[in-house]
């Protein structure tokens, strides 16, 4: 059966990551809408399909899915609008919401991720998030030698990450070790700037305990090298540890029962931003089989929630200088 896809939001990334993929699959139909008219007309020019006037216009086209691709500064009001025009599935960039940009997520932002995920949830809407980070090699290959060799249940988890990455990271460690149940977290004093995302944000590091026993910190930065790791990830098992570095950058696995060491990573002419556009193909290829075989989406809408979640334990810890705990007073229960 055929796939009718709408693509909501003419960005770079829509533009670079998205289209080019999704217009080469032959199953697949692709009508466009952007705030401005002419970007969604070009992309249907150029990758073919047809541009939508308004988000009316996209439900009345009955689309199998819209992918919300918005700045996330406007993803709640647009995915609401699908939501209540009778869209059956929408699959959503990251952050699932951020009214004030992906740095400065707020506990507002939180409670209207939940409202428009009950939202869905009431009408019948199914949602999907992308976390591209999950389809990264050295992801899929940390989870098979979790699986393969018997490593156990995450113990301890340690991070370091540059704030371009800071939601994928957030739910790399829920991907890896489960439910977060308290956190209490510290804020820096300097907003330190990040040419690259032509923002400034100030560091946070948080200590947090899983639902599992398991303890973990996590900081979060501006202030690392663009031009360096932008992320690195240390997960410690009852039998083993894993150590995840960049994007799709190097792996390292320590096998507690073989006493094995391990190293994997890209070719050198290979660059990590090869390997980030090529997440994007295995991410949206992985959704797009899901609507084929009609099957659950490999990662369902409640993970962005679970992310933003986490976010906003964070800041009202280090506001109120004191631990939240997640399940009690940002629930998600019943969604």
């Amino acid at each position: 059966m055929p796939i009718k896809l709408a693509i909501i939001g003419i960005g770079k990334v829509a533009r670079e990551e998205y289209i080019p993929f999704l217009a080469s699959q032959p199953d697949v139909s692709l009508a466009y809408f952007n705030r401005t008219p002419d970007a969604a007309r070009k992309a249907a020019e150029q990758f073919g399909g047809k541009s939508l006037a308004s988000l009316s216009a996209v439900a009345d086209w009955k689309p199998t899915a819209a992918l919300v691709l918005t700045s996330e500064t406007i993803r709640r009001d647009v995915a609401t609008s699908l939501i209540q025009g009778g869209v059956p599935r929408i699959f959503f960039e990251k952050p699932l919401v951020a009214a004030a940009g992906q740095a400065h997520v707020t506990e507002a932002d939180f409670a209207d991720a939940r409202d428009m995920l009950l939202l869905a949830k009431q009408r019948g809407c199914q949602t999907a998030m992308v976390f591209n980070y999950r389809f990264f090699e050295q992801t899929l290959a940390a989870r098979k030698a979790v699986a393969d060799r018997g490593l156990g249940e995450v113990i301890h988890v340690i991070g370091q990450v540059h704030f371009a990455c800071w939601s994928h990271c957030i739910d790399l460690i829920h991907f890896f070790a489960g439910p977060i149940e308290e956190i209490t977290a510290l804020s820096g004093n300097v907003a330190r700037p990040s040419p690259e995302l032509k923002i400034e944000a100030r560091d946070v590091t948080a200590a947090f305990r899983l639902t599992n026993g398991a303890t973990g910190t996590i900081i979060g930065t501006c202030g690392m090298k663009w031009r360096q790791p932008l992320y690195e990830l240390v997960f410690t098992f009852q039998n083993g540890r894993i150590h995840m570095r960049d994007l799709d950058g190097t792996l390292e696995i320590l096998d507690g029962s073989t006493e094995a060491q391990e190293s994997r990573t890209i070719l050198r002419h290979t660059s990590r931003w090869d390997q980030y556009r090529d997440s994007f193909k295995k991410a949206v290829g992985a959704y797009v089989q899901s609507l084929r075989d009609d099957m659950p989406p490999p990662v369902p809408g409640i993970d962005g929630l679970r992310e933003l979640q986490f976010e906003a334990a964070l800041k009202r810890s280090a506001l109120q200088r004191r631990p939240v705990r997640l399940s009690e007073e940002f629930p998600i229960e019943g969604l």
